[in-house]
């Protein structure tokens, strides 16, 4: 059989030639491809009303509460407004009267206002903290569920691009920063308001002269404030997308020390690191030169106009224009006015994190499975396994297809066997099976149903892939194994693992099932490991099993147990085997020889390897090797 030669895609490298490099271009060359930016500059726009809508979702349900918690901090400030006017009374109505002789009736009657005052603030501060940190707290558990579940429904397509890094910044940093805007910039921005509104209007009711010039310094506030909002916009942002390159760096360089140590990468990765770092350093420098410019500048602007208030009002109390509890109260009042705008300021600054923390949320969610949920999911009945692939074309890159028409037809019960070059397609073909990628065009069929019909929980049931990855999660080897069935008992586990041949190593371990697999299941032998995976694939029972380079970890004698094993792990159901041991390929019914994601040859192993084609040369070449 003749096929059209195709060239395969050459592997591009963001791999800088030159080593020594500057620390700058070093994480440039690491992190040009990041995918928040290309985000972020394509589509700021959409991403600012998505954040917006975003937020928006997230208070909505809890409206009652936050109007609540607005009516708290209006008589948490009124009350607090009303003890520099109660000050004003004391010294201005109050005193004279005990002074004359007259009694202390009314003093004390202030002095009591006060102290209620006083009271009712720390009452409805205490309310405000404890109903508006509950609420915070279960707006960022909603949060977090709702990225983390949709995380999860993303196809294998996405996490291949959107590094662990990135996923563990947004779930722990970017949430961060929405907590605190939640807990401490809601109070900040509405006291802010309030106190500069009531504020302004007190003190132009208790003197108009006195109270015009202390707004003169608004205009110059005002200006301040555009400046430092302009400044800080750029800047924060720069921040946030610092912090995500000093994580994705960390964690990546973490869950790859084993690589790192070997190959003596650590020079290497702490200057990417220190150049990343020092982004971060600097973009932080940035924000603190901002703040050290515009706090000092607040401060100096409410001085002054304290001291002309000080020093006209204290002219107009001498000539009997103002009286001193007005002069007193203003003071007061203007260590108030002023105190809000570095509030402001705080929470804008709190503001424009979580706005970029809420950007980054928004993309992710918006993002789309490339395996999408059915709408109207189909009714399958019961699974038997006969898979067909129609006309099946698959690019990972627009133009060079993977497959590039391909037709297969798998009977149920069948064992089929996918052997080839690197390149050639199987594990394409594996995925497709699985439904981790959809096709091109064509379709995938189990038992006459197009998968993208089927329910992801049908599917699952249906198709279980075991790679050579073999994955095990932190928890005992029991639970790696209950994995494929969560419900199962422990006899079951116990006689899946009998199954496969895992329950000797198991019972050898400390405790047995209830042995720790640590870390990755750095406990236990790549062999081993390989092992358990069998054993969760067994007790899921599924009618499709695939097995992508499954023995490839496995040693001579741990491969005999699985050898041994798989006639009763493939018994009665339909299976793709993808290995280069022909070992494992020998137990197959059908095997399939690909080249270019074309099927060059077909047939049973007994009779490929008398033919004189590919897979003979592959077997002749196995049986010299064991020679």
């Amino acid at each position: 059989m003749t096929t059209t030669q195709q060239t395969p895609p050459q592997a591009s490298s963001n791999e800088p030639k030159n080593d020594r490099q500057p620390a700058e271009q070093t994480w440039r060359g690491v992190f040009e491809d990041d995918p928040d930016r290309e985000i972020s500059r394509a589509t700021t726009i959409r991403l600012k009303e998505d954040s917006r809508k975003l937020l928006g979702e997230l208070l909505r349900p809890y409206q009652k509460l936050i109007w609540l918690l607005v009516v708290i901090v209006v008589i948490e400030n009124g009350a607090r407004l009303a003890v520099p006017y109660l000050v004003h009374l004391g010294i201005d109505n109050g005193i004279p009267p005990i002074l004359a002789g007259e009694g202390s009736k009314q003093l004390i009657t202030i002095v009591i206002a006060v102290l209620f005052s006083a009271l009712l603030q720390a009452w409805a501060r205490q309310i405000f903290l404890m109903r508006s940190g509950r609420l915070g707290q279960t707006i960022l558990l909603g949060l977090r569920k709702r990225v983390f579940d949709h995380f999860q429904r993303l196809s294998p397509a996405f996490h291949d691009k959107f590094t662990s890094g990135r996923v563990i910044s947004r779930l722990t940093s970017d949430v961060q920063v929405i907590d605190e805007m939640l807990a401490s910039g809601f109070d900040g921005l509405v006291t802010a308001a309030l106190t500069l509104v009531g504020t302004a209007i007190i003190l132009l009711t208790l003197d108009v002269k006195l109270g015009l010039l202390a707004l003169l310094s608004f205009p110059i506030l005002l200006i301040l404030t555009a400046w430092f909002r302009k400044r800080s916009a750029v800047v924060y942002r720069q921040t946030r997308e610092a912090v995500v390159l000093v994580i994705v760096h960390f964690v990546e360089s973490m869950t790859g020390i084993r690589a790192v140590q070997a190959f003596r990468r650590e020079p290497r990765n702490e200057e990417i690191f220190h150049g990343v770092n020092d982004r971060y350093r600097k973009a932080n420098l940035e924000s603190f030169r901002l703040n050290a410019v515009f706090m000092p500048a607040i401060k100096g602007v409410g001085n002054i106009t304290i001291v002309a208030i000080l020093a006209f009002g204290g002219y107009q109390a001498y000539h009997g224009h103002v009286t001193v509890g007005v002069l007193t109260a203003f003071l007061l009042y203007l260590r108030q006015f002023f105190e809000p705008l570095q509030d402001i300021t705080q929470f804008y600054n709190t503001f424009l994190s979580a706005s970029a923390a809420l950007e980054k949320l928004s993309g992710v969610l918006n993002e789309t499975p490339d395996v999408p949920e059915p709408i109207e999911p189909a009714k399958p009945g019961k699974a038997h396994g006969h898979l067909e692939l129609r006309n099946v074309r698959f690019e990972y890159v627009d133009g060079v297809p993977v497959l590039p028409g391909l037709q297969l037809d798998v009977p149920a019960g069948q064992t089929l066997a996918l052997v080839g070059t690197t390149g050639a397609g199987k594990t394409t073909i594996a995925k497709l099976v699985a439904r981790f990628y959809d096709p091109t065009s064509g379709h995938v069929l189990l038992d006459g149903v197009d998968l993208r019909d089927l329910d992801e929980d049908d599917l699952r049931e249906r198709v279980v892939m075991v790679t050579q990855e073999n994955f095990l999660f932190t928890g005992s080897v029991a639970d790696n194994i209950r994995f494929g069935k969560p419900d199962a008992t422990m006899e079951e586990v116990v006689d899946a693992a009998k199954n496969i041949g895992a329950h000797d190593f198991i019972m050898a371990l400390p405790n047995g099932y209830e042995t720790a697999v640590e870390k990755r299941g750095s406990r236990l032998s790549a062999g081993q490991r390989q092992l358990v995976a069998f054993a969760r694939a067994f007790l899921a029972d599924p009618a499709v099993l695939i097995l992508d380079e499954a023995t490839s970890s496995l040693d001579i004698p741990s491969e005999r147990l699985i050898q041994r094993a798989l006639k009763t792990i493939l018994a009665d159901r339909t299976a793709i085997v993808i290995a280069h041991r022909l070992s494992t390929v020998e137990t197959a019914d059908r095997v399939l020889v690909l080249e270019h994601g074309r099927i060059i040859e077909d047939g049973s192993p007994d009779d490929l390897v008398t033919q004189d084609g590919h897979y003979a040369g592959l077997h002749q070449a196995w049986e010299d090797s064991l020679a």
